[in-house]
């Protein structure tokens, strides 16, 4: 998105950048970043500045401090702060080493090697271009690459899509009926195994590259259905596992999809809004209202919030339909044979693994 040259200029723009009042006990400059290999920066959550979206960092100043922090030779880490006090404690206590805020970023007056650095980096038309090129990636056309298929291949015949086999394998692993997944599967990819999103996410359960490499799958099977199904399946698992505490299988299914979708973090910063505004925590129609919430400031920067903004429309509209699809698949679809493709062993361990997570599940 941001390709921006690591070079030395003559202007340097130093009214984008300040200093915090107060300087550190002991001092800590580019160098000691680039030794330890890790730019830390601290930031307000929103959509300008840094929110996460399936377990992956995005906004603006987070788009353009990672590629600073690259162009020194550093990861960037990100830590989230409640107000402008906290901002200003974690850069003088030593927690950041950088404010990312609009219009200015500011350093410690014990960094000046840090701020000439940015300064040196830094374009003017920079954060236009990263604005422009994040409001591209989220229009409608541009949300998730695919190729176009109907929610059903056959009605008449009860049959959803050509990956029945495979959603009827690994449903048990999920913990979820197969026209569960395959109703996810649709909203995900439309049954597309070729899918990319904008935020990087593929295949046909549109697994993210670092939920991948967690879950074992490699990058070179993503794109494959049964590797790419199986390995959502797992991840469904645990986030069952994670919201163990919602008692009620379906009401827990709406907090697992809401979590694959928009992160545990966000689900449950949404819970706990519920909580304190007198709602049930547990109950998917009062928390709903609050993953709708988490766009607005001032609900994802309440003291209770720790993932900070989210795109809720997105959340709440992916539950919404996941679970309207599912109705109307148990109506008219019924399961499907496993494809010749799928080896005996295979189903075998499936089986063995499919009797384990229900077996697991009636002891939460």
């Amino acid at each position: 998105m941001l390709a921006v040259a690591c070079q030395q200029k003559t202007h340097q723009p130093s009214v984008m950048f300040g200093q915090a009042d107060e300087v550190r006990a002991t001092d800590y400059d580019l160098t000691d970043i680039q030794a330890s290999g890790e730019l830390i920066a601290t930031t307000l959550s929103g959509p300008d500045t840094y929110y996460e979206y399936r377990g992956e960092g995005f906004g603006v100043e987070y788009e353009m401090a990672k590629s600073f922090a690259s162009c020194i030779g550093a990861r960037l880490r990100v830590e989230i702060a409640q107000d402008s006090l906290e901002l200003l404690r974690k850069l003088d206590a030593g927690e950041a080493d950088l404010i990312l805020s609009v219009p200015r970023w500011q350093t410690r007056p014990s960094s000046p090697e840090l701020a000439a650095a940015i300064a040196n980096w830094w374009q003017d038309d920079m954060r236009e271009r990263v604005r422009r090129a994040e409001q591209s990636r989220h229009a409608p056309n541009n949300l998730v690459r695919r190729t176009s298929r109907p929610p059903m291949l056959s009605r008449e015949k009860g049959i959803i899509s050509s990956y029945d086999g495979l959603f009827l394998r690994h449903a048990p692993v999920a913990g979820m009926d197969w026209r569960m997944l395959a109703a996810q599967c649709y909203q995900e990819s439309g049954f597309d195994p070729r899918a990319v999103s904008w935020a990087g996410a593929q295949g046909l359960m549109q697994i993210m590259p670092g939920t991948a490499a967690h879950l074992g799958l490699p990058a070179s099977q993503v794109f494959e259905p049964s590797q790419n199904i199986a390995a959502a399946a797992r991840y469904l698992n645990e986030l069952q596992s994670a919201f163990s505490d919602i008692r009620e299988r379906n009401e827990r299914l709406c907090f697992v999809l809401a979590a694959y979708n928009g992160g545990v973090s966000h689900v449950r910063d949404a819970m706990a809004l519920a909580s304190k505004y007198g709602g049930n925590p547990h109950h998917w129609n009062d928390v709903d209202r609050y993953i709708l919430l988490l766009s607005e400031p001032k609900y994802y920067r309440d003291p209770v919030v720790k993932a900070g903004y989210l795109r809720g429309s997105e959340t709440s509209g992916y539950v919404r339909m996941i679970m309207t699809r599912w109705r109307e698949y148990r109506g008219t679809a019924h399961a499907a044979p496993l494809t010749p493709a799928e080896s005996k062993s295979d189903k075998q361990n499936s089986r063995i693994r499919s009797r384990e997570v229900f077996l697991n599940d009636t002891t939460r």
